[in-house]
């Protein structure tokens, strides 16, 4: 029987649902049946019936939330397909994080991509996107103004090394999340012939020890001890966002502070976090990379949600694209919903500047 594609998908308070596969894809919400892209957490939540995605993600989402994470999980291989209720569902490869996927979901000669989060350039900690053609495709936005334009993440931890050369008597301290980011960071530090220790806050070790154990090689990764701070001149940390600023960071020599996000485009939020070394490294695609996605899959229909979901339907329209916002709430964080806010009022500051001199 032909399915559209709101047979297949439609919005629940709980998130995306699937009628005839009964599953919900990275509901916000506990609900019996749960596909998860990955496992950042505003994706991937506890308290679940049955949970499928990657190995990599099931095991993230134990090492966060506890074995006991849901009541029952299944592995998906990526490229597998799998019946779930009426439809057929698998996964591919997303770029995002360790583990990160899309879902395909098929059915009736309809097929739906929810990307989840995604990127497109190199990683060297996980697999890369693998484009899926469809007819819907659902995107995510989260930098979706053509102001963002990612530079490439190997110039940028080229810039960290030349301060570290400059400033040898001085501690940098790199702000990072978590899961995924801080692992990158380490990744590039090593590719670019870093060998020295990296020092790590200690809300960034269990997850990176689960990245090496994943094989992902990240070299000599110490936990900082109170006692070491005042020793570390010279040396690389890494440490949660919020670190940055806090008493934590006072302890080490001069240290120069430093934040590796797409939001340290945006140069009131750099400002407003006292960031002295801004390092402009994304996990999620840019603007180019979200069109030159949407184009690439040929879908006839893109929904947009979680972010600047007006921007890209506008661009999706122009084009003879037919697209809406979805308006899901639950996803992101306050940080990106404040960047994202600021970066829009730079752009509108700067219009209207040209407009004044013209």
């Amino acid at each position: 029987m032909a399915r559209t594609p709101a047979d297949l998908l439609t919005l629940t308070r709980e998130g995306l649902y699937c009628p005839p596969g009964d599953f919900h894809v990275d509901p916000v919400r506990p609900v019996p049946r749960a596909l998860i892209t990955h496992g950042h957490a505003d994706h991937a939540r506890a308290g679940h019936g049955r949970v499928l995605a990657t190995g990599e993600t099931l095991r993230i989402m134990a090492v966060r939330y506890g074995e006991d994470f849901c009541e029952t999980r299944q592995e998906a291989r990526l490229g597998e397909t799998i019946r779930v209720g009426e439809v057929d569902v698998r996964f591919a490869p997303a770029g995002h994080v360790l583990g990160s996927a899309q879902i395909v979901i098929e059915a009736g000669g309809t097929r739906i991509v929810v990307s989840g989060d995604y990127k497109r350039a190199p990683d060297p900690t996980c697999r890369p996107f693998e484009v899926v053609p469809c007819d819907v495709f659902i995107t995510e936005a989260t930098f979706g103004l053509p102001v963002f334009r990612h530079p490439d993440a190997r110039d940028e931890v080229r810039r960290l090394l030349d301060s570290v050369r400059l400033f040898p008597e001085r501690t940098h301290i790199v702000g990072a999340y978590s899961l995924g980011k801080a692992q990158r960071v380490m990744a590039l530090l090593r590719e670019e012939g870093f060998d020295a220790p990296i020092h790590l806050h200690g809300a960034l070790e269990k997850l990176t020890d689960l990245y090496k154990r994943e094989g992902i090689p990240l070299g000599e990764t110490p936990k900082v001890a109170a006692a070491d701070r005042p020793k570390l001149a010279g040396a690389v940390v890494l440490c949660p966002p919020s670190a940055i600023q806090d008493l934590w960071s006072r302890k080490f020599p001069d240290p120069v502070t430093a934040f590796a996000s797409g939001w340290m485009r945006v140069r009131a939020r750099a400002r407003q976090k006292g960031v002295e070394l801004p390092l402009v490294i994304s996990d999620h695609s840019d603007w180019d990379d979200l069109c030159r996605t949407i184009v690439e899959t040929g879908a006839g229909e893109v929904w947009v949600t979680h972010g600047q979901e007006d921007a890209l339907v506008h661009w999706c329209a122009s084009r003879g694209i037919a697209a809406r916002p979805l308006h899901m709430l639950g996803y992101g964080d306050e940080e990106a919903e404040t960047a994202q806010e600021e970066t829009v009022k730079e752009e509108t500051a700067k219009a209207t500047a040209a407009g004044d001199a013209a």
